[in-house]
């Protein structure tokens, strides 16, 4: 294996092979190596959701046809303590295990190019005119490398804990992805998503506060339990995890180590969903790195891009997050949704992808608000 690339690829999870991908789909002949601890296929906790907004990006880079074997689920319904919603989807969206969908994007990142190697990254020395990692060479780094990333060293803000298992898909569950907020701090809620293949990805997730002491596996599972009734029955393959929370003043930086996913903090601060800023910030930095390997500063170019596609959508769900804490938001949320079909899209919309907060998104909210006590 050659010790000097023109980019190179720390972690190999969705972010990681979509920069792969997007920068192969600028320049195919760059030499592209993609860097990670663990071989494929691999597990990794999460909630498997893949938003149809995913494989807009991916069929852009020309990697289509991914999940055509899998089935989708329309069916979306939210729940927090009395109030429910439960409406179809404008678009259906999946749930695959990562250990499949993962391992999918390497083979694609693969054909398109990419090399992959194992191995488990110590040091990374940026230079001035490339980044050492260990005994290799790139002009550019990407650092894909997860919540815990070598690459980005320090915190990154607010981290919330996740615990994610696989149990057999109750009746009434079947066909649909179901989430109960907690009726405490938000946010909390637990999860139940059905694979379609008789299993369901469950779940129990909540935002760690540095006055509080962390929940235990067993607390978590008490939590899950307590807000789904049954979900965990039959339940293995527990894992937990931490999810970095993003927040409106995510900048990327110059120079020539760029940072995507989970490493970069981009996780959605109200529902956890991460898959998308995955995939969407990795393809802004392969290309951002492609077209600056040969002139140009990586980090300003990602740091345009990134702002033109994630920019208003952060400071928005970062205002969501926070308007959501005490539950009369979220409350006001849910029965605006059961209303209108327009407002649960939107809503949809922001949680999964990169939505706004729409005009008929706050105009429900007012609505809901002022005839809340006559529902």
């Amino acid at each position: 294996m050659k010790l000097v690339w023109d980019l190179v690829v720390v972690g190999a999870g969705p972010a990681g092979t979509a920069t792969a991908l997007g920068a192969l789909a600028v320049d195919p002949s760059l030499s592209v190596l993609l860097v990670d601890r663990a071989d494929f296929p691999r597990d990794k906790a999460c909630g498997d959701g893949i938003a149809p907004q995913v494989l807009d990006l991916l069929e852009s880079v020309g990697v289509s046809g991914l999940l055509d074997d899998r089935t989708p689920v329309r069916r979306l319904a939210l729940r927090r303590g009395e109030l429910a919603v439960a409406r179809d989807m404008a678009r259906p969206a999946w749930v695959v295990p990562r250990k499949i969908f993962d391992h999918r994007l390497v083979e694609a990142a693969q054909s398109a190019g990419a090399h992959l190697v194992r191995h488990r990254v110590k040091t990374v020395e940026v230079h001035a005119d490339c980044v050492q990692v260990d005994d290799l060479t790139g002009a550019i780094v990407v650092g894909a490398d997860g919540a815990n990333s070598v690459v980005r060293r320090g915190r990154v803000g607010p981290v919330a804990l996740a615990i994610r298992g696989y149990a057999p898909t109750p009746v009434e569950r079947a066909g649909s992805q179901e989430i109960v907020f907690g009726l405490g701090r938000q946010p909390s809620y637990a999860w139940s998503f059905d694979r379609g293949d008789g299993l369901s990805n469950v779940g129990y997730g909540e935002q760690l506060l540095p006055s509080r002491a962390h929940p235990t596996r067993a607390e978590i599972l008490e939590r899950l339990e307590k807000l789904l009734p049954g979900a965990s029955a039959g339940g293995t393959d527990w894992r937990g995890h931490h999810l970095p929370l993003s927040s409106w003043s995510w900048r990327p930086r110059n120079g020539r180590v760029l940072l995507a996913g989970d490493a970069a903090g981009l996780v959605n601060p109200m529902t956890g969903e991460g898959i998308y800023y995955a995939i969407a910030s990795g393809l802004l930095a392969g290309q951002s790195a492609a077209q600056a390997i040969r002139s140009g500063d990586a980090g300003a170019a990602y740091r345009r891009s990134a702002g033109k596609l994630l920019g208003a959508h952060l400071r928005h769900t970062a205002l969501t997050a926070v308007l959501c804490r005490s539950g009369v938001v979220l409350d006001r949320g849910i029965r605006a949704a059961a209303r209108e079909q327009g407002v649960f899209d939107d809503l949809v919309e922001i949680g999964l992808a990169n939505g706004r907060i729409s005009p008929r998104v706050v105009r429900g909210l007012l609505w809901s608000g002022r005839f809340a006590g006559r529902l």
